[in-house]
């Protein structure tokens, strides 16, 4: 598996795949096609069904500006190696063809040109790539699963998880101040601020679970608006772990140091969905997303409070479980609706599966590599409708009030 760093990307939102992924394939194409007088991109598949609630092609004029920039939209064209795709060409002031490119966004603000010689990834750096393996290693050598990425990862990746961080904070922080109305025409109203307020007057147990679904909804808010958070492990599910792991320090006072650790075997979580599966909501529905990110927060929160592996294993196998089958249908193809609302109940569902996994022996039916492979397979079985084309589900049903 390649390192967590790429599970924790920073950037600005609303999507990873759709925003994140299209940016930097804009930028990279634009360093080789300097020369060029002008642009033209087609988008494919999921890029182009709802690429405009995404705001692809804002994320792609920005990086290709000052020269101008044209769009085709095929939303019902896709290529064989991934939905997500997109075609860059460059041309002269004679409409001479200068460059062209397709580069798919495969997740997580990962893209690819689908061929050997394209390199984004770090080299594969852990030599176990699944939870039992880990798993087995840890009991073997009496550590846990952070220290199993301690043993791997380079020490810039814990200086990257100070930033990732610190930017999460940031986003709640931000997320909490702000007030309004989103953009993108559902005219939906920010509400982490109002529900942070309202928390402070229920009693402990009611204000607790009503503070962390305001962190979510301010991290999410933020993506959504466009604005600075890191994947976790995609923009569109980014408010679940924030969510916990700030509720976490702020209501027991664990230091950064041990939110570090957490984050680190969050990210191993994520790694492992990641290769095994997807966390593309495009490939796999939303369970990629909002499953994975509830995964990794019930893995983290369940270290923080002392969960053995076998406990962490079971915490995070929960989380997954339970979102299988998720489709992924936003309104008008934005991250709002029903986006935010799911990072906050998979934050509190991530407390569950901790507390249910704690009063456990760590012992369960269902293993978390299980869990993966199913969701996997769940994905190949749903209907591209329900996979981020906002052709089906509540993105049909639901965009007329």
């Amino acid at each position: 598996m390649e390192s967590i760093r790429h599970i924790y990307k920073i950037g600005y939102g609303p999507s990873s795949s759709h925003t994140m992924g299209p940016s930097l394939a804009a930028q990279m194409f634009r360093e080789r096609s300097y020369n060029a007088d002008h642009y033209r991109v087609t988008l494919y598949g999921s890029l182009a069904a709802t690429g405009k609630g995404h705001l692809t092609d804002v994320a792609i004029e920005k990086m290709l500006n000052p020269k101008p920039v044209t769009f085709e939209w095929l939303p019902k064209t896709v290529l064989p190696f991934h939905t997500n795709a997109m075609k860059f060409e460059a041309f002269d002031e004679k409409e001479t063809l200068l460059d062209e490119w397709t580069v798919y966004s495969i997740g997580g603000g990962t893209i690819t040109d689908g061929t050997d010689a394209f390199k984004m990834e770090d080299e594969k750096i852990y030599p176990l790539s699944t939870m039992s393996d880990i798993l087995k290693w840890c009991e073997q050598n009496g550590k846990m699963l952070w220290e199993y990425v301690v043993e791997y990862e380079p020490q810039s990746t814990f200086d990257h998880l100070k930033t990732v961080w610190e930017v999460m904070k940031n986003a709640v922080e931000k997320g909490l101040e702000n007030e309004g109305v989103l953009e993108g025409g559902l005219n939906y109203p920010r509400k982490a601020s109002a529900y942070y307020i309202r928390a402070q007057s229920l009693k402990p147990s009611l204000k607790s679970r009503s503070l962390v679904f305001s962190y979510a909804l301010a991290v999410s808010e933020e993506n959504a608006s466009g604005g600075l958070v890191s994947t976790a492990p995609t923009c569109g599910s980014s408010g679940v772990l924030p969510a916990v792991l700030y509720h976490s320090q702020k209501a027991h006072d664990f230091s950064d140091e041990k939110i570090y650790k957490a984050l680190a075997t969050a990210g191993l979580i994520g790694n492992l969905v990641k290769k095994n599966a997807s966390i593309s909501g495009a490939v796999v529905g939303c369970q990629g997303e909002i499953g994975t990110a509830c995964a990794m927060a019930s893995g983290a929160i369940n270290q923080l409070f002392g969960g053995s592996p076998q406990q962490i294993e079971y915490a995070s196998e929960m989380g997954l479980e339970h979102h299988l089958g998720l489709t992924c249908d936003p309104i008008k193809g934005l991250v709002q609706v029903p986006c935010i609302e799911r990072n906050a109940h998979a934050a509190a569902r991530a407390l569950d599966c901790n507390m249910f996994a704690l009063l456990s022996d760590g012992k369960h039916y269902v293993s978390f590599d299980k869990v993966v492979k199913t969701m996997k397979e769940t994905g190949i079985d749903l209907p591209s409708l329900y996979k981020e084309t906002a052709e089906g589900g509540l993105a049909r049903f639901a965009k007329k009030r």
